[in-house]
């Protein structure tokens, strides 16, 4: 399906959101409104992003402004060193993607990371809607078992909330999603962005809160490119060096939100004219 205008919100964690919200606040307060998107993709964090910005009951200030305070009451995460060399070893021992994404699967579905349940009253309590908006809104997973990549809009079939809990089921850490009596996991572990699923769109903006990527996974640079080739203008915007520093070791540590959040705010005045020239074009 192709359109205008596309925003590809990508995952990077708690600190993710907090970048991104930012970043969109601080592009609007610019004058560049990505708000106005015909498509949005959303991939783990940017899952949530994007389904708080779709719902049509936030502002851009309003959704910065939910990020900043004391997170009290939620519960930290860690991808620790330990959980990363067993993603890295099944990159290394799987001959493709496919292969990865089910090697991943196969480690969240054997983790004892918590009931599923818990992990949806989570999300819940940061969604503003679980009804899906009218405009298009893309969430992605993966699912757990046969290493496929899910797409979920509103026609999938798949509640709103399903979908973004789906997207955010960080294998090894959290537990993996039902929907539709399959099991799913992050979006990410497809790609951190997921922007080819911004093709045949005229003008993308991408938000990547994780810049890079690693052998079976293409990097956000690497498909904005292709977009690019395609014929679509692309402003691809990743975390600054001042921004990364913010986040610290621990991007699922709800206390590096609110710093995350106002680091996306500072950096968006670095790009405005370049997001304006793109998205006003």
């Amino acid at each position: 399906m192709g359109g205008d205008t596309a925003l590809v919100l990508g995952g990077g964690g708690l600190t993710g959101v907090g970048w991104e919200a930012g970043m969109l606040y601080g592009l609007a307060r610019a004058g560049v409104d990505l708000t106005t998107a015909d498509l949005v993709v959303g991939t783990s964090a940017g899952s949530v992003v994007g389904a708080q910005l779709t719902s049509g009951l936030l502002t851009p200030q309003e959704l910065y402004e939910r990020q900043l305070g004391d997170p009290a009451g939620e519960r930290a995460a860690r991808l620790g060193a330990g959980l990363i060399a067993r993603y890295a070893v099944a990159m290394v021992r799987s001959r493709d993607a496919l292969a990865y994404r089910r090697r991943v699967g196969a480690l969240a579905l054997a983790a004892d990371t918590g009931e599923e349940a818990e992990r949806r009253k989570v999300l819940e309590a940061r969604l503003v809607s679980s009804e899906w908006p009218e405009r298009r809104f893309v969430v992605t997973a993966v699912d757990a078992v046969s290493g496929e990549p899910a797409d979920f809009d509103r026609e999938s079939g798949a509640g709103l909330l399903d979908a973004v809990s789906a997207s955010c089921a960080v294998p090894g850490v959290w537990p993996p999603v039902t929907v539709g009596g399959r099991r799913f996991i992050d979006g990410g572990v497809r790609s951190a962005t997921n922007a080819d699923l911004a093709a045949g769109y005229a003008r993308v903006v991408v938000l990547a809160p994780i810049a890079l990527g690693s052998g079976l996974l293409p990097s956000p640079a690497a498909q904005a490119a292709r977009l690019r080739e395609a014929g679509a203008k692309v402003l691809l915007i990743t975390p600054s060096a001042q921004a990364r520093k913010v986040f610290g070791r621990n991007v699922l540590d709800p206390a590096r939100r609110d710093p995350a959040a106002r680091a996306g705010l500072a950096q968006a005045a670095e790009h405005a004219a370049e997001a304006a020239a793109v998205w006003s074009a």
